[in-house]
């Protein structure tokens, strides 16, 4: 099949090589008549510019690389896919990585991203030393999406993550509950990390203690979130609410409530993060923060757009991290608490739909 060329698409259109490279570079304004008669040709001989000579020419790809710790994880995508609508407005396309949560992975896709001549990346890191040294020995346009980098000067965005753990805590406390239990994922990201001290926080202002049999570490799979119900619901004096930092712990704690047949949240109350389709599916429909995903990866791709822009020498003006605000969406697996005092050796107990005290 013959490799058609511009001169090709200039004699079948009528027009001079200058004009076609004027209508497809956009650096001229080319009448609507001869415009069309020009898209015309191009599309008769299956013509495309030559994107590499064009980045060449140019200095730009029209390319941005994003990496991700986990394609599987639900939340990612709803962040590619506010990049991508973001990138598409712009004349973009994104080259998309994954890391498996692994940081000589993580590293070796920025190599290949640097080395392919991407105009900039987005990045959820999973090591954030490694990924700021990168930024800072290739000064690189590079923005941290989700999970940032701590006490260094950047640009991210992410949800208020703080913020999310203190919502979602004071949300159980209202509601009655002092035995609130927290399952965090790993605390070397800062999302993590973040929901943590808000949780803390909440507490801590509420002049209620964080038992040390009610904090557990997750390693944000479905597995360490089973692991971690098993041993807080096997306590002698399990708590009365959970908290679940990630979805996938989430998962793993409802398993738990329903192989135990833990009546919820008539006996716990679980909160958990994010919200996708089956939170509302689950019987009760679960409590969940709500992070605003697509408006994460939107929002980065514009500030990476911008920094593209601004080039070398402007980095300080972007570097700044925004962060967007979550929403707590209260179901039916939050309530009032089913124990709430000991008083006299005899447990009272109060149901959550009636609100009457018995002696137990």
């Amino acid at each position: 099949m013959p490799k058609y060329t511009m001169r090709d698409v200039a004699r079948l259109a009528g027009a001079s090589v200058a004009t076609v490279s004027a209508v497809i570079n956009g650096t001229a304004t080319v009448s609507e008549h001869l415009t069309a008669k020009i898209c015309e040709a191009m599309k008769a001989l299956d013509y495309h510019p030559d994107g590499v000579a064009r980045s060449l020419k140019v200095g730009r790809t029209q390319v941005i690389g994003m990496v991700v710790p986990d394609l599987t994880n639900a939340f990612f995508p709803e962040v590619i896919r506010g990049v991508e609508d973001a990138a598409r407005a712009e004349g973009y396309s994104v080259m998309l990585c994954n890391s498996n949560e692994e940081s000589e992975q993580e590293k070796r896709h920025l190599s290949t991203l640097f080395s392919r001549r991407v105009d900039g990346v987005l990045l959820a890191c999973s090591d954030a030393a490694a990924a700021y040294d990168s930024l800072v020995r290739r000064r690189f346009p590079i923005v941290f999406v989700d999970r940032i980098p701590q006490g260094l000067p950047h640009a991210g965005v992410s949800a208020d993550n703080e913020g999310a753990g203190h919502q979602a805590t004071r949300h159980l406390i209202d509601l009655g509950h002092v035995r609130i239990a927290f399952i965090a994922g790993n605390l070397n990201h800062s999302s993590h990390a973040e929901r943590l001290n808000g949780f803390r926080k909440a507490m801590q202002q509420s002049n209620l203690a964080v038992r040390d049999g009610y904090l557990r570490m997750g390693d944000l799979t479905v597995e360490s979130g089973h692991q971690c119900g098993l041993d807080l619901m096997r306590q002698p004096e399990p708590p009365t609410a959970v908290i679940a930092s990630n979805n996938r712990m989430l998962l793993g704690l409802m398993r738990v409530v329903n192989e135990m047949h833990v009546p919820c949240p008539e006996q716990v109350s679980i909160v958990g993060f994010d919200d996708f389709a089956w939170t509302q599916h689950f019987t009760p429909p679960l409590t969940v923060v709500a992070q605003p995903a697509r408006e994460m990866g939107s929002k980065a791709m514009e500030i990476l757009l911008a920094k593209i822009r601004a080039g070398e020498g402007n980095e300080q003006e972007y570097s700044r991290v925004i962060r967007l605000q979550p929403e707590l969406r209260v179901r039916n697996s939050t309530a009032q608490p089913y124990l709430v005092s000991t008083a006299g050796g005899r447990e009272q107990v109060q149901t959550a739909q009636s609100g009457k005290s018995t002696g137990a």
